[in-house]
């Protein structure tokens, strides 16, 4: 089968879309499949292929909130030859003119919805006026809406009205990569990892920072590992200097893919206090992190939590509350009976989400249409 897929960002970029697609991607040609990618050249990159993936890069003239406008995209997607064509959202422009192109062409089209569209100040007159045109059509459009959270379509206000056309198949993990390591556990850390931008403060940093000034004050000694990078970093290092907490947290940066699995495995516990339902959909880390044998805390907005909670995997709080997170952390951090038990729990939860078998579940998708 030939499988277009119009993810805004491929590898090498970063983030929790861009890595759902590249997994995926990856499977789907291990099962016989040819798989083209289409995105915007972000990062600048001139790798045209990976793993037998072909990988066209186009450019692009500016950026809207967090996606890229590439002129030339209708065109390129004009000339492409394909059976099926998988795009994405939450980033407009890739996913409403793949569906175009591909209903004019007369072929399937499905949309990865991730999560709703919002934005802050100007952004958030923006994604109204977007949620309310171009979204309806290209939901009105598509063949298939595929959402990665079992209550996403409850918590969307989009998605209800087409509910006849959305079917749940969660993100996958492979666990071929991302696995427990014969690496001892650092005594009392905590890891965190994201994008530092406008962008993604919804993941809840600010929410971390401010719990570890109650942590320390029962374990003196924590140490909060941030990896990850963006125009934000500055502002968390100062508020880590306004906590007095500047000492108990470590900014390592980006973290390459091929360190990443170390990470999680040697850090004790992993933390995704995210506040916005709306952009949060999943929470991939979170997988990750488990998959390798790491208890986590998260809140009760991520789209993991009700598996976390249902397996007894971690802790799930709720939004914005420092002293139920610290709270949670201190107990994991305290006690190795729990610990150990929440990380004996993680092997069940992750046998839901393996990557071979939701693959090929996808697949099954793509040949119905």
């Amino acid at each position: 089968m030939k499988i277009l897929q119009t993810p805004v960002r491929f590898y090498p970029a970063t983030g929790g879309v861009e890595q759902y697609a590249l997994d995926l991607t990856k499977k789907l040609v291990e099962l016989d499949n040819q798989v083209t990618v289409i995105c915007a050249n972000e990062p600048m990159s001139d790798i045209k292929e990976l793993e037998d993936i072909k990988i066209k890069r186009i450019n692009y003239c500016c950026k809207i909130a967090n996606t890229n406008l590439a002129l030339s995209l209708p065109f390129q997607l004009q000339k492409e030859e394909f059976d099926v064509l998988h795009t994405y959202l939450p980033t407009p422009w890739f996913a409403d003119w793949s569906v175009f192109i591909a209903k004019l062409k007369k072929r399937k089209v499905l949309i990865s919805y991730c999560n709703d569209i919002t934005g802050n100040g100007i952004g958030n007159i923006i994604a109204k006026i977007y949620n309310n045109t171009f979204l309806k059509l290209t939901l009105r459009l598509v063949d298939k809406i595929i959402i990665i959270g079992p209550n996403y379509l409850d918590s969307s206000k989009y998605l209800k009205k087409y509910s006849s056309k959305v079917q749940f198949v969660p993100i996958g993990i492979d666990r071929e990569k991302f696995k427990k390591m014969d690496i001892k556990k650092q005594k009392n850390t905590i890891f965190f990892l994201s994008v530092l931008d406008e962008f993604h403060k919804y993941k809840g940093l600010d929410s971390l920072l401010e719990a570890m000034k109650l942590v320390k004050k029962e374990i003196p000694d924590v140490k909060l590992i941030v990896g990850g990078t963006g125009n934000l970093l500055d502002y968390y290092k100062s508020k880590t200097q306004q906590l007095d907490i500047q000492d108990n947290v470590e900014f390592h940066g980006f973290i390459p893919d091929k360190e990443l699995v170390e990470y999680y495995n040697k850090y004790e516990i992993f933390v995704l206090p995210s506040i916005n339902s709306a952009q949060e959909g999943f929470g991939i880390v979170l997988l990750e992190a488990l998959a390798c044998g790491t208890p986590v805390i998260t809140t009760n907005i991520v789209g993991m939590a009700s598996e976390i909670k249902k397996y007894n995997a971690g802790k799930i709080v709720p939004i914005e509350d420092a002293q139920q997170l610290s709270k949670n952390i201190v107990s994991i951090l305290n006690n190795q009976e729990l610990k150990q038990q929440l990380k004996n729990n993680t092997l069940d939860l992750i046998r839901k989400f393996d990557l071979n078998v939701l693959t090929k579940k996808m697949l099954k998708i793509y040949k119905n249409l």
